[in-house]
């Protein structure tokens, strides 16, 4: 399967540098709805078959355009939800952030078992994650594309563990709003990651620079 990981439209929340990571979560800017709708024509050499989104409502927005597009609908799948915050929800200061990314950081590492109070562990992480992957393999033929629209730190962790990816090059990765990860092979097989698109897929004007986008930056000391 060709599976493309492309992040939400920006929101508020990414400009204020808040950790947004609870339902329902911030509706796309005014920038995050011109992203998400510059995503089909950035695509248009993709044969999509299906298109997911998490239960946040900035990925169904999002992936909206891309749908409508193809003709699709736009299936939400618990499971493809942002890395949990737990208690720092919606905090802005140094330490709060300081900590989300050591937490990254750390599972890219491979020391999953660490969390944040009234968060999510990095197995708990990954087991949800694995899990709708599967069942879109499952779902799915060995030729389609399936678009799934989710979130940064989650894109990150995610890929960067399914293709076995050193963590010094892990940490390395930032995946603006609207940028993608392209995937092929399967559950059984492994992944091989085919390109990583770290700008907006509709180009890099439609990146904001002012903003502290503190899930979708990377994780470098």
């Amino acid at each position: 399967m060709r599976l493309i990981l492309v992040r939400h439209g920006q929101t508020s929340s990414n400009v204020a540098g808040a950790l947004d990571t609870a339902e329902p979560g911030a509706d796309l800017t005014d920038l995050g709805r011109r992203q998400a709708a510059a995503v089909p024509a950035a695509l248009a050499d993709e044969d999509v078959v299906a298109v997911y989104a998490s239960p946040l409502v900035r990925t169904q927005q999002t992936a909206a355009p891309l749908a409508e597009a193809r003709g699709l609908p736009v299936v939400v799948r618990r499971g493809l939800e942002e890395v949990s915050a737990g208690d720092l929800e919606m905090r802005t200061d140094e330490e709060a952030v300081l900590a989300y990314v050591d937490l990254l950081r750390s599972w890219m590492h491979t020391d999953r078992d660490r969390s944040l109070p009234g968060g999510e562990d990095g197995t708990s992480f990954l087991a949800r994650f694995d899990a709708v992957v599967a069942d879109l393999a499952e779902a799915h033929g060995p030729d389609d594309t399936v678009v799934v629209v989710s979130h940064g730190a989650a894109i990150r962790v995610w890929t960067a563990v399914a293709t076995a990816m050193s963590p010094e090059h892990a940490a390395e990765l930032h995946v603006s709003n609207t940028a993608a990860a392209v995937l092929e092979g399967s559950p059984q097989a492994g992944w091989e990651l085919v390109s990583w698109t770290a700008d907006p897929l509709g180009g890099a004007e439609l990146l904001d620079l002012t903003a502290h986008d503190v899930t979708g930056d990377d994780v470098d000391d």
